[in-house]
């Protein structure tokens, strides 16, 4: 009997114990279909990967994301009433806030200028410490530049703390542990703050720029006409801030990648924007980062001759998708050169899910990744660098994944590089 028509017993512990292997370790006992069958935290839950997969998912008929994601990724990760909780009218109003804060490839490019002047600033003091930790420098990096770019007030001495935070939020959405229970401290200190300074904004007590991304979050109505609540505003404009400074992982991945592959990094130091676009969707599909994404059944539905339930947990496989030979020849092999001569198809690529940005629940800060990760690597690649003795080691049963040792450089010396619109301009293949 064929793996998916065994019969259902709960494998939480299964996840838990394998992480990002989980999913991919039973496609591949499964012996090739592209569902599998399982039960997860007591629920009848469905597997897909694919394509074809990533456009049933994400067909709001099929698939509802309200009531799906735990209370744990909602107190920690996302916040409770976020984006991604929501379906149908009220997921669109609220969509529309952030394509106007992230889709316009003006400000994605003033972000990552911005990004590139503090990480120069930032890189001319490395030199002086004994040693720098990519990934917590990188943090601080992108904490100050998308807050000011926000127009969200940041003080000199709060940047640490507050990368902390924010790493902190991503850091323990997968976990009950030690990171589970610091990730929603710094969620409660994160909301109550930006909660504040949203009322202030509507109370005239706090300046915000017209056009800046903490006056449209302040000065949003929901589907009822009404501003959004101070606390719901402040998850969505965390919302905006947190995945930004979570490319740190990114940033982190890359630092491991050019020590263990040192050939890419010359054309990232000559320049090569097209090179450095490259290697960002390479780091993007090789490294792991979510291991899959999950809904509801909207109704009793059929996949490819099997039946999924209405009320089914349906995930779709994102890291198996992401090494999928068949999507991708040598999949283990880190290869920037396979996306040189294509763009990534809109359903091949999903590290940070699939579909249409504009109307569906994929990223719609993924350009932005894109972009950041290009102008930092082009940077990171002109830094004067040795790779001191340490645990590279990344678990693939740790989620999110991290080099065990967060990359610890000795820097000698730094370059400046050039701004980032061409970057900019070869990242936003979705529009």
């Amino acid at each position: 009997m064929s793996e998916h028509r065994r019969p259902h017993i709960d494998d939480s512990l299964g996840l838990i114990s394998q992480g990002y292997s989980w999913l991919p370790g039973r496609f591949r006992r499964a012996g090739g279909p592209s569902i599998v069958h399982t039960r997860l935290m007591g629920l009848r839950a469905v597997a897909l990967r694919g394509p074809e997969a990533v456009r049933f998912f994400y067909d709001e008929s099929h698939v509802r994301r309200h009531g799906a994601i735990p209370e744990p990724v909602q107190g920690t990760l996302f916040g409770h009433g976020a984006i991604h909780t929501l379906d149908g009218l009220d997921h669109r109003n609220r969509k529309i806030m952030f394509l106007s804060a992230l889709k316009d490839v003006r400000e994605v490019g003033r972000l990552a200028e911005l990004t590139g002047q503090i990480w120069d600033e930032a890189a001319g003091q490395w030199a002086r410490q004994p040693q720098t930790v990519l990934f917590d420098e990188t943090a601080r990096v992108l904490t100050r530049a998308v807050c000011e770019w926000a127009g969200v007030p940041l003080a000199t001495e709060d940047v640490a703390d507050t990368a902390a935070d924010l790493t902190a939020l991503v850091d323990g959405f997968a976990t009950l542990g030690p990171r589970h229970w610091r990730a929603r401290r710094a969620r409660g200190r994160c909301e109550r703050r930006l909660a504040d300074l949203i009322q202030g904004v509507r109370d005239g007590t706090v300046p915000a720029a017209a056009d800046s991304v903490l006056e449209l979050v302040a000065r949003h109505t929901g589907t009822d006409g009404r501003l959004l609540e101070p606390k719901r505003a402040a998850v969505e404009l965390l919302n905006v801030i947190r995945p930004t400074v979570a490319v740190s992982w990114f940033v982190a991945f890359a630092g491991h990648a050019l020590h263990r592959w040192p050939q890419h990094r010359e054309r990232l130091r000559a320049g090569d924007r097209a090179w450095a676009v490259a290697v960002a969707h390479e780091l993007r599909r090789f490294y792991p980062f979510a291991p899959f994404v999950g809904g509801l059944a909207a109704r009793d539905l059929t996949w490819q001759g099997e039946r999924i339930p209405a009320g089914a947990m349906v995930l779709l496989d994102i890291y198996g998708q992401n090494h999928d030979p068949a999507l991708w020849p040598d999949p283990y092999r880190f290869d920037p050169g396979r996306f040189l001569d294509r763009e990534p198809g809109r359903d091949e690529l999903i590290p940070q899910g699939g579909g249409d940005p504009r109307t569906g629940h994929r990223c719609p800060g993924e350009d932005v990744t894109v972009a950041l990760l290009a102008t930092l690597l082009i940077r990171l690649a002109r830094l004067d660098f040795e790779v001191p003795e340490q645990d590279l080691d990344i678990s693939l049963r740790r989620i999110p994944a991290l080099p065990r040792s967060r990359v610890v450089l000795r820097v000698t010396g730094s370059a400046r590089s050039e701004g980032a619109s061409d970057a900019v301009r070869h990242a936003t293949p979705y529009r």
